[in-house]
């Protein structure tokens, strides 16, 4: 085996220095013209693929048959935690990762409420950090023993798209050719694996795994953040165009909302002011100081309005996305950007990181049910305000926000309210859903002990 890849390597370090002459072919966005291709993008000898085969099966052999535990999905509003096949390599390029912290998502629950295609059986869980067991034959900077947190992003890295830095729409990692992007455990984003698990399988590990230092386990409910609602928080702000000096209005103050508010404040807005109606939610955003509206006591736009000496905010985040209610209670796909298009001023701009889909059967109404929403572009257009939409590129952001937390200048822990078990995963999730008062964000410990008691 040893001596089939340092072949292969050599013939594969030779083609490289010889540069684009005329005898390469042209090349397509998912590798190139005519030629067989591996998933990780290069043409591999069949001495070489049948060398890596023996590697994985061999590295691997030590955990056939085992299972782990996992937090399966088994229907509308119903999840159990129970026993898996372990994760393993699967490719020479795979990380596989022992996983530590994972979170539950807001936007879990769209998959949990059975509002996505996402299938029965299948594991939970987009939001992972952990210690890496194994590495493939193909890995070089990622080694055993070091502590990662992951992109919920899964991207290859050399695609146009993840060459642009737009990892959020990788054309390699989505088998579907006419969707991009994958993530774990999460509906129409590839067939991977979630992190609500005991392990992990990790793809293009070397791209994928953000190394953590030396304080990776004192801070790892600050680190485990990177892996969505920091990166995310942050992208609709940047999507906004929020600078210095800015007054900033954010719609929701659920875990992404306030990670919005705290990247507004690191970037030195003036005025961060948040709306919602759960009070033990908006709470947390006075603790770091943005203005709190309740828009079940108050006309949001109104109160905007009135801190803005009635010019409107600068700037608007959308972190709620298309299960957007009213006060009232009636679930309006509209509602949180109809109102930032009227709260915010004239030549403003608004990011929409909320998640919203194509089609959403699950919708009492009908425009709903197609993924169209009835907001103001009128308006919108009218105030010549700008609007940025999608998925975070969570790599474009985590290194920075990873140094910022290292430094002790950014702390997004502060929104967890609990620290469960797997075996706790089904009660937290009703809670988290219901939105029962106090459970603000929930991190899951797979290593916790199923004794210890939910904090």
């Amino acid at each position: 085996m040893a001596t089939a890849v340092a072949a292969e390597n050599d013939r594969l370090r030779c083609t490289r220095d010889r540069g684009h002459g005329s005898r390469r072919k042209r090349t397509s966005e998912r590798g190139f013209g005519g030629r067989s291709m591996s998933r990780e993008g290069l043409a591999l000898s069949r001495p070489y693929q049948q060398a890596i085969e023996a590697s994985r099966l061999s590295s691997n052999t030590n955990r056939i048959g085992v299972d782990m535990k996992a937090v399966v999905y088994e229907g509308p509003r119903q999840v159990s935690t129970k026993d898996v096949p372990d994760a393993k390599i699967e490719r020479p390029t795979d990380v596989l990762v022992r996983v530590t912290t994972t979170n539950i998502c807001g936007s879990d629950l769209h998959m949990y409420e059975g509002r996505t295609s996402f299938e029965v059986g299948r594991t939970f869980g987009h939001e992972n950090m952990g210690e890496v067991i194994e590495v493939g034959s193909g890995v070089e900077k990622v080694r055993v023993g070091d502590r990662v947190v992951l992109p919920f992003n899964i991207s290859c890295g050399f695609c146009k798209n993840c060459e642009r830095g737009l990892t959020n729409y990788c054309l390699t990692t989505q088998p579907d050719p006419s969707f991009a992007g994958a993530a774990y455990g999460f509906a129409d984003m590839g067939p991977y694996g979630g992190g609500q698990a005991e392990l992990l399988r990790v793809p293009f590990g070397d791209h994928n795994a953000l190394r953590l230092g030396e304080d990776a386990e004192e801070k790892e409910n600050d680190y485990v953040m990177l892996s969505d609602i920091f990166p995310t928080g942050y992208h609709a702000t940047e999507m906004a165009g929020v600078v210095p000096g800015d007054s900033v209005v954010i719609a929701g103050a659920g875990p992404v909302g306030l990670m919005a508010a705290l990247s507004a404040m690191i970037k030195g807005a003036a005025k961060v002011m948040v709306v919602d109606r759960h009070p033990d939610r908006l709470a947390l955003a006075e603790q770091i100081g943005a203005i709190a509206i309740d828009d079940s006591k108050v006309d949001p736009v109104q109160a905007v309005l009135d801190e803005t000496m009635g010019l409107g905010a600068d700037r608007g985040c959308e972190c709620v996305g298309y299960q957007a209610h009213d006060p009232q209670g009636n679930e309006d796909i509209a509602a949180t950007m109809n109102m930032l298009i009227n709260a915010v001023r004239f030549t403003g701009g608004i990011g929409t990181v909320g998640v919203f889909v194509p089609q959403d059967p699950g919708a009492k109404d009908d425009l709903a049910k197609q993924g169209k929403a009835a907001i103001d572009f009128g308006t919108h257009w009218f105030k010549g305000q700008t609007l940025g939409s999608g998925q975070a590129p969570v790599k474009r952001y985590n290194r920075q926000l990873r140094d910022l937390i290292a430094a002790g200048k950014a702390t997004p822990s502060w929104i967890v309210s609990h620290e469960i078990s797997l075996d706790q995963a089904a009660d937290a999730y009703k809670n988290f859903d219901a939105r029962s008062k106090g459970w603000t964000k929930v991190l899951i410990k797979p290593g916790m002990s199923t004794e210890k008691k939910a904090n």
